[in-house]
C-alpha cells in the first residue's frame, strides 16, 4: 500500500475507521496529502455511505503526480443482471455509476449553491447549451474563462445539444438539412444551430462530456416520421463526429433515435457504432409515451449500445423512473424534477412524495424523513418548512430542493451498493414496498 494509493474499490464495505487507518499508512505520491487534512475529514468520511463500495478521491481538484490529466474512460466495477455500477473517468474527477446529474440549465442549479449541491453526493452537472448560447452567450463564457469557472463548479459537467429544445420549439423554429434556425424565447431574435454550430458551442463552455446534436423525435409519431427524424439524427451526428475531432480530455457522446420502434432503434445503433463515440445516450424517451411504453423500449434498445461504453438516459425522472432505468442497464440520468418539485413544495421520501403545503403539516414538529441525513430534515420541522412555502420566503426553495437532490443521491449509492453486493432485485423490491406505505400518520 506505501507504493501506490489504495483505491479503496471495495467489494465488501469497509468501516470508515479502517479507510482513515490507510489514509493515515500511506506514503505515496500525494505530497500535498497531509494527516490534519485527513483529520478534518474524518467525520465525512464516518457518516458517508457514499465511500463503502465505490472509488474514493482523495481531493476535488487535485490528481497524482504523472497521471495522464487528459486520459478518459469507463470502468464496470459490478454487474448484477442488467443493472451495472462502474466510474466514469474524467480529468475533472471520477463519475460514480449509475449518476444522476441535477439540471444546471443557465450555469445555476436553482436555489442551489455549487457547494450545496456537491454536498448532496453529486458528482457531475448538466448545463443547457440552448439557454447558454442565448444568456450570457457561450462566447462570453469562454472569454471569462469557460463554462466551470464562470458557475463556481471545478467538478465535470455534460452539456445537451439544444436538440431537445429543438423538438420544443416547434412554433418557433425551422428544421432543415443544415440545421435549425429558431427565434429566441426571450427577445425574438433569430438564431442556427447546426451540428457544427452545437460543437463549437459546447467547446466555448468547455464541458467535459458534448452531446452530439440530434432532433428528439415527439411523440406520438408516424413510423414513417420516426424514421426520417432518426436518420437525419444520425447524419448530424456523423457531423458532429467530424466537427467534434480529437479533443483528449473530452467526450463526445451519441444519441440512439427511433421513437418506439425497434428496428429503427437497432438501425440508429448500428449507425452510431460504426461513427464510434466515447458513450451512447437513449434519446426520444420521457417525452409523453408515459412508463410502460419507456420500460418497454429500454427492455431492448439497451441492448443494443455497446457494453463497455456508459449509458445514458436523458430526461429521466421520477425515482421509480431511474430504478427501473438502472435495472435495464441505464448509467447515467438527468432531470429538472428533483430540483423543480423542490420549488413547488413536492417533497421525494422513501415512503413516497409529500406535498408540504397541505394543511396537515403546519403543526407537526417531526422532520420530513427521519431518515434522511440533509440539513433540511436534520435541522427543521415539517411545521417550518409549510411555513416558509406558503410565507413564500426565499429559504423554502433551497431547503426543499436541497432534500430532494439529496434524497437522488442517496438512491443512487443505495442502488451502487445494492449491485456491488449482488442484491439488486431485493432492493428493488424493497424500495416499492417502503413507497407503497406512503407517508407517516398525521399527528
Amino acid at each position: 500500500m506505501r507504493g501506490s494509493f489504495p483505491d479503496c474499490v471495495c467489494r465488501t464495505p469497509l468501516r470508515p475507521q479502517t479507510v482513515l487507518r490507510k489514509l493515515r499508512a500511506f506514503q505515496g505520491p500525494f505530497d500535498t496529502l497531509t494527516l490534519a487534512k485527513v483529520e478534518m475529514w474524518r467525520s465525512a468520511i464516518i457518516s458517508s455511505v457514499a465511500l463503502k463500495h465505490c472509488r474514493f478521491q482523495i481531493m476535488d481538484g487535485v490528481e497524482p503526480k504523472g497521471a495522464d490529466m487528459k486520459s478518459t474512460g469507463f470502468s464496470k466495477l459490478a454487474v448484477d443482471g442488467k443493472a451495472r455500477c462502474g466510474v466514469l473517468h474524467t480529468p475533472r474527477g471520477e463519475i460514480r455509476t449509475p449518476a444522476f446529474m441535477p439540471v444546471g440549465t443557465a450555469a445555476t442549479v436553482k436555489a442551489m449553491m455549487p457547494e450545496s449541491v456537491r454536498a448532496t453526493g453529486a458528482d457531475i452537472l448538466l448545463g443547457n447549451t440552448y439557454h447558454l448560447m442565448l444568456r450570457p452567450t457561450a462566447e462570453r463564457i469562454n472569454h471569462l474563462g469557460g463554462l466551470h469557472k464562470f458557475m463556481n463548479w471545478q467538478r465535470p459537467i455534460l452539456t445537451d445539444s439544444g436538440g431537445f429544445q429543438v423538438m420544443s420549439l416547434a412554433g418557433l423554429r425551422k428544421l432543415t438539412e443544415r440545421g435549425v434556425t429558431f427565434k429566441s424565447h426571450i427577445d425574438g431574435s433569430k438564431h442556427e444551430i447546426t451540428p457544427e454550430r452545437s460543437m463549437e458551442i459546447q467547446r466555448l463552455l468547455g464541458s467535459d462530456i458534448v452531446m452530439c446534436f440530434d432532433e428528439c423525435t415527439p411523440f406520438p409519431a408516424t413510423e414513417a416520421e420516426a424514421l426520417d427524424s432518426m436518420r437525419l439524427s444520425m447524419r448530424w451526428a456523423q457531423r458532429s463526429r467530424d466537427s467534434f475531432g480529437d479533443r483528449p480530455g473530452h467526450m463526445l457522446f451519441g444519441i440512439q433515435q427511433g421513437s418506439v420502434f425497434p428496428q429503427q432503434r437497432q438501425e440508429s445503433a448500428d449507425a452510431l457504432r460504426a461513427i464510434g463515440f466515447d458513450g451512447y445516450a437513449v434519446g426520444g424517451l420521457a417525452v409523453g409515451e408515459g412508463q410502460p411504453m419507456m420500460f418497454e423500449v429500454l427492455d431492448y434498445a439497451v441492448d443494443m449500445l455497446p457494453e463497455d461504453r456508459p449509458r445514458y438516459l436523458m430526461g429521466v425522472g421520477k425515482p421509480d423512473d431511474i430504478v427501473g432505468a438502472v435495472a435495464r442497464g441505464i448509467d447515467m440520468m438527468d432531470c429538472v424534477l428533483p430540483s423543480r418539485s423542490g420549488r413547488t413544495g413536492q417533497l421525494f421520501t422513501r415512503r413516497g412524495v409529500v406535498n408540504i403545503k397541505n394543511a396537515r403539516h403546519q403543526n407537526d414538529p417531526r422532520p420530513l424523513d427521519e431518515t434522511c441525513a440533509c440539513p433540511t430534515c436534520q435541522n427543521y420541522s415539517r411545521a417550518y418548512l409549510h411555513h416558509v412555502f406558503r410565507a413564500q420566503e426565499m429559504i423554502s426553495g433551497m431547503l426543499l430542493t436541497w432534500h430532494n437532490l439529496h434524497y437522488y443521491q442517496d438512491l443512487m449509492q443505495s442502488m451502487r451498493d445494492a449491485i456491488t453486493a449482488g442484491e439488486f432485485e431485493a432492493f428493488q423490491g424493497q424500495f416499492h414496498a417502503e413507497r407503497a406505505r406512503g407517508d407517516i400518520d398525521p399527528l
